[in-house]
């Protein structure tokens, strides 16, 4: 039985049952594996003080936006602190990113809007940590024109790192064109790639899963870990050197999760 319009939860276990359902918690590939560690925890409870106000999905989903860019922004702030607000901001996000479906499947409010949002508050936030990790390297303030070579770096990353993530969209819109129906948010299925030589490639990156490492959550982790080695090394040498390492992996991943998807059933009819 759903909630009426405007009423409000009487307990917290009233909420996760409308807000939480189990196919929202056994998603594969739209829950972040924060939110099924803890934040789907925690989550609730913010969702609760959010429903006593009259913010709007769409409007939590807002915050979430600025709290992805106050993510990458902080990382133009100097030395260790920079990066260890940047890792708590990310959390902070991705907390939010779970209330704003939450306060949508009570209110019964989703709509496409809530989606196009997500998927802008992602999108650029994920383009926006490399960017600043690129003017961090580059020593922010920067004037020398060798200073552009790593900022230069950082756009260059950003732009992997959007074109990879675009590409699962771009598997749905090519579907939907098509006429096929929605691809099941699970694991296995249509997803694996049908040679045995990729199909092995793609468990053996479960084990070494460098392809995962450019989202927000686990870009904020590398470069708070980087900013510590920083602080015996030299902070712009540690950023440059992360810069150095995840740009051609970057193409890596991407290369990887082109043929991935050219090899599966995601785009044959």
């Amino acid at each position: 039985m759903s909630p009426s319009p405007g009423s409000r939860p009487s307990s917290i276990a009233e909420l996760k049952r409308v807000a939480q359902p189990p196919e929202v918690r056994s998603r594969a590939n739209a829950e972040h594996w924060t939110a099924s560690l803890y934040l789907r925890d925690i989550s609730p409870y913010l969702t609760w003080v959010l429903l006593r106000t009259s913010i709007s999905a769409n409007g939590v989903t807002g915050l979430m936006i600025l709290a992805g860019w106050a993510t990458a922004f902080s990382l133009l702030i100097p030395g260790i602190a920079g990066p260890l607000l940047a890792l708590v901001l990310g959390q902070v996000q991705m907390l939010i990113d779970c209330c704003d479906g939450e306060v949508a499947r009570w209110r019964g409010t989703s709509s496409p809007a809530g989606v196009f949002l997500d998927k802008v508050g992602h999108y650029t936030t994920e383009a926006l940590i490399p960017v600043m990790l690129g003017f961090r390297a580059a020593g922010f303030p920067f004037q020398a024109p060798a200073d552009f070579l790593w900022t230069t770096l950082g756009l260059t990353l950003a732009l992997i790192i959007v074109l990879n993530k675009a590409l699962n969209d771009m598997v749905h819109v090519a579907r939907a064109n098509a006429g096929l129906n929605k691809l099941e948010d699970k694991r296995g299925g249509v997803t694996v790639p049908s040679g045995r030589l990729l199909a092995r490639l793609r468990r053996a990156a479960r084990f070494v899963p460098f392809h995962r490492l450019y989202h927000s959550v686990e870009l904020t982790m590398i470069i708070f870990v980087v900013s510590i080695v920083g602080i015996f090394v030299g902070q712009m040498h540690a950023d440059r050197l992360l810069l150095q390492i995840l740009t051609p992996l970057s193409l890596l991943a991407l290369v990887g999760h082109f043929v991935a998807i050219m090899s599966s059933k995601r785009v044959r009819s």
